[in-house]
């Protein structure tokens, strides 16, 4: 074979055995993987009706433009009309998720199967809330004697605070028909009203969320100079974001991440203090356990618990 032909054949076999190797020189099994796109999408995030729908929006609307900023899909938000309407809102209005208190957020969890992602966290470094059961100073009320032929101001059958707690209340006073021991007994639908319809004696006792109590009481002198705690409850979770079961994996684990990171990014710090936070911590099925075992003890199955506001 000629030396030009034998070093071209050469080269060409040389290339054949090379090319693998210099191909796999290229791979970096090592190497991080890059950051997955979220796709863009709606979301439809519900608040249950805990204040007025005014305060609602003023408090949410710049948290929900942030989160939606920040994975770039456009939030919607839809304020619930009562709290029990969630259960059949996940289904009618197509819901992705929802900031849940801790009743409705143990109920979604045995209903739907909704997968809890974070609750904020106050600037005072509390993440839980309680009950409280109040009444006029000037009303005496220490017993359950004292209540008898009263009015009573629940605020709504899927709150902690304004149900489960009253329930419990009762129980321990060993009242075991409250609508007839009570004069009347109605629900307000939220904290606030419950809280200013015994300010105003609309009602003699009432139930509320201790962090709308005090909230009210920061702006109105009234109701410290004049309202008496009766009893509270144990501390449950602060209402968090949960998301339905099905929802873009991927989606879920980036809003999780935002909502976690919103304390170190000057932006997000701006939002929590709008929203009244310092920050959002992680939150499981199991911070609501407490709910559970709370209505367990008064009888009431969360599995089997048909919502009916009459």
């Amino acid at each position: 074979m000629p030396a030009t032909a034998f070093s071209k054949f050469f080269f060409i076999m040389l290339c054949t055995l090379l090319l693998p190797l210099l191909a796999g020189c290229n791979d970096k099994p090592n190497s991080p993987t890059p950051n997955k796109i979220v796709s863009t999408k709606n979301l439809r995030i519900a608040l249950i009706p805990e204040i007025d729908i005014f305060s609602q929006k003023k408090r949410y609307d710049p948290l929900v433009a942030y989160l939606g900023q920040k994975l770039g899909v456009t939030i919607e938000l839809k304020i619930l009309s009562r709290y029990g309407n969630i259960i059949d809102n996940f289904k009618t209005e197509e819901l992705d998720g929802a900031f849940f208190g801790s009743f409705t957020g143990a109920l979604a969890l045995k209903k739907l199967g909704v997968t809890p992602l974070a609750r904020p966290e106050g600037t005072d470094g509390i993440s839980t809330y309680y009950g409280m059961i109040f009444a006029q100073k000037d009303a005496h009320i220490k017993n359950a004697a004292d209540m008898k032929g009263r009015r009573f101001a629940f605020v709504d059958k899927a709150t902690t605070a304004g149900w489960l707690l009253p329930l419990h209340f009762f129980q321990e006073l060993g009242i075991q028909d409250y609508q007839h021991w009570f004069s009347e007994t109605y629900f307000t639908g939220t904290h606030d009203d419950a809280i200013y319809d015994v300010l105003n004696r609309k009602a003699d006792i009432g139930a509320a969320k201790n962090t709308v109590f005090y909230r009210l009481a920061a702006q109105d002198s009234r109701i410290l100079d004049n309202l008496e705690i009766l009893s509270t409850s144990m501390p449950v979770p602060e209402n968090g974001l949960v998301v339905r079961s099905g929802l873009d994996e991927d989606l879920v684990a980036e809003l999780k991440k935002t909502l976690l990171g919103m304390d170190q990014d000057p932006e997000g710090k701006k939002v929590l203090a709008q929203f009244g936070a310092a920050r959002f911590i992680e939150t499981t099925a199991a911070d609501y356990q407490v709910v559970l075992d709370y209505a367990e003890h008064i009888g009431l199955d969360l599995a089997t618990y048909q919502y009916n506001n009459n």
